[in-house]
């Protein structure tokens, strides 16, 4: 597993940038999530890995394997409403935590394509979220 830089927000910050500018880092699904905080009600960007499932647009709030959800998961659960920058494109979405079966099947098909979140789920007792983005018309 790759390790955590020591200032992640100054890394994240840079990934943002870069990804503005030059576009994600060539063979990455990465994808730029705003949400709300829910506390400040500013505007918070996250660089994160997305996942397609069929038609759908997935992100994982694995944490890397942190005891603790995300602060974007803890937001969108706050605000649903969500602004997504993928590629060239931007679009609004509501961001709709799996649950249940779909959350099942969805995770292991993820963790078929992509084991580390198998790793990251064994480390913690919490339900790791997967969020679908579905985009606002």
């Amino acid at each position: 597993m790759a390790e955590m830089p020591d200032d992640i927000l100054a890394f994240n910050r840079k990934l943002i940038e870069d990804f503005r500018t030059q576009g994600a880092p060539e063979g990455r699904q990465l994808l730029l999530l705003t949400t709300t905080g829910r506390r400040t009600g500013q505007k918070r960007t996250s660089p994160m890995m997305y996942v397609r499932d069929g038609d759908r647009l997935m992100v994982i709030a694995s944490n890397n394997g942190a005891d603790g959800h995300p602060m974007w998961y803890r937001n969108l659960l706050a605000d649903p409403r969500v602004h997504v920058e993928i590629g060239n494109t931007e679009f609004d979405a509501t961001a709709a935590p799996l649950v249940g079966d779909d959350h099942a099947q969805v995770f292991a098909r993820i963790v078929a394509s992509y084991p580390f979140f198998a790793e990251h789920q064994s480390r913690v007792s919490r339900e790791i979220p997967v969020v679908e983005l579905v985009p606002t018309t």
